[in-house]
């Protein structure tokens, strides 16, 4: 499909409108057979799914993508499997939608509180996996939001065709099949539009490369949820148990060094370094693990290369950290708050006073106490799912899942009270 026209993405945006108001008055019922029969479909054989997903491996292979890259997009029948049991697990998760907490009784007699709603409808524009099309539906249609997706122009084929299922689903279920929607085109005027449709959007999620979700952020008109880097940091505490941070940090780094969640800089009490670092370097020689270190750490680490200032705000997403020895808790937290892009930061220490300060004071989305910083997931956080993470400050934090796809309005229970 060729270049949409703007009255095109406005008929997307008012079909969305329209299929969110729907279903966020729908039951959980509704929304939860929905998400059991989009599983049954992701598990029966689906010959177009399949077409489509060899088309978009094929031509990625045309244009002479590396392998990994390809790999990323293939559903294999393990992924589709992996993505149907997602589908089943957060239709088991508590609805959020219409709970009311907070009630209080105010001395005029009225009862007031909060009840949680669905934002409306978001926009998530995201690159590669097709996988994030079900992943994305998913948790719209739990929510009670309508949604509208553009993936990357290399899965066009294969999220079009997941967006197909998702549609079949919702009408099984009774729902509007418009509460999810894919941008039929790889025309990059889409991501224009999703940035400036006040009108039609309450949220834009981007997904994908530092350049993509900077460029969101600079153009959008509608709020964004995202996070730019993950520079997460460890810091071994002069009362840290150094087994435990060898344990801890070895797992911060590299149980997978690509994700956003993995630490790319370790701070160190400057009373410990010597009996913590070259332990840590032993550890680390077999997996070609580079460190990048101060010059008070250099000598402690063997084959170490010198850090530069640019080191400490540099998020590798590789076999590299960025290594720096401190003189206090107050100097650690200083140099996180710096450098730090408040994404996830650990402290390793025995200390509780210390411990306190730094979830205190350390200026982060999610901030740990003898834990890996790969936790920061919204599975690991009890989600059940993410549909992102953000950095930001309003409205959610941290791993987004369902409750962070609502908001909330004050309600008043009364029986018949009148103001004086």
């Amino acid at each position: 499909m060729g270049a949409m026209q703007s009255s095109e993405f406005d008929a997307l945006g008012q079909a969305a409108r329209a299929a969110g108001r729907q279903l966020a008055a729908s039951s959980t019922a509704a929304r939860n057979q929905a998400l059991t029969e989009l599983a049954a479909l992701l598990r029966a054989p689906q010959p177009q799914l399949v077409e489509a997903n060899q088309a978009d491996l094929a031509a990625a292979q045309a244009r002479g993508l590396e392998a990994p890259l390809v790999d990323r997009l293939r559903l294999s029948p393990a992924i589709l499997e992996t993505l149907a049991q997602g589908c089943e697990q957060i239709a088991a998760l508590p609805d959020p939608v219409g709970a009311m907490t907070n009630l209080q009784r105010r001395p005029s007699g009225i009862q007031v509180g909060q009840m949680r709603v669905p934002l409306g409808v978001f926009g998530m524009v995201f690159e590669s996996r097709p996988n994030v099309t079900i992943e994305a539906a998913s948790l719209a249609i739990k929510s009670g939001n309508a949604c509208i997706l553009r993936g990357g122009s290399e899965a066009l084929q294969s999220n079009l065709a997941l967006g197909a299922l998702v549609q079949r689903a919702l009408a099984a279920a009774g729902l509007p099949a418009a509460a999810v929607q894919l941008v039929p085109s790889a025309d990059r005027a889409a991501v224009g539009w999703m940035c400036t449709a006040t009108e039609h959007l309450d949220l834009l999620i981007p997904r994908g490369g530092k350049s993509l979700i900077e460029r969101i952020a600079a153009e959008a008109r509608v709020p964004v949820l995202k996070h730019l880097d993950g520079n997460c940091h460890c810091y071994v505490d002069a009362q840290a148990d150094l087994d435990m941070a060898l344990t801890v940090v070895d797992n911060a780094k590299t149980q997978k060094v690509s994700p956003c969640n993995a630490t790319e800089s370790l701070l160190v009490h400057r009373s410990v370094a010597a009996a913590f670092l070259p332990r840590l370097a032993a550890l680390w020689a077999p997996k070609r693990v580079r460190f990048h270190a101060c010059p008070s750490s250099l000598p402690l680490i063997p084959g170490a290369e010198p850090a530069t200032e640019a080191d400490w705000a540099t998020e590798y997403l590789d076999y590299r950290i960025s290594v720096k020895l401190v003189d206090s808790l107050d100097e650690a937290i200083a140099h996180i708050n710096r450098y730090g892009s408040h994404h996830t930061d650990a402290i390793l220490t025995q200390h509780h006073g210390h411990a306190m300060r730094f979830l205190r004071e350390v200026d982060s989305a999610s901030v740990m106490v003898n834990a890996s910083t790969r936790f920061a997931d919204g599975f690991e956080y009890g989600l059940g799912a993410e549909i992102g993470i953000s950095t930001d400050r309003l409205h959610a934090r941290g791993p987004v899942g369902l409750e962070g796809l609502t908001t909330y309005k004050w309600v008043v229970l009364g029986e018949g009270q009148v103001r004086g």
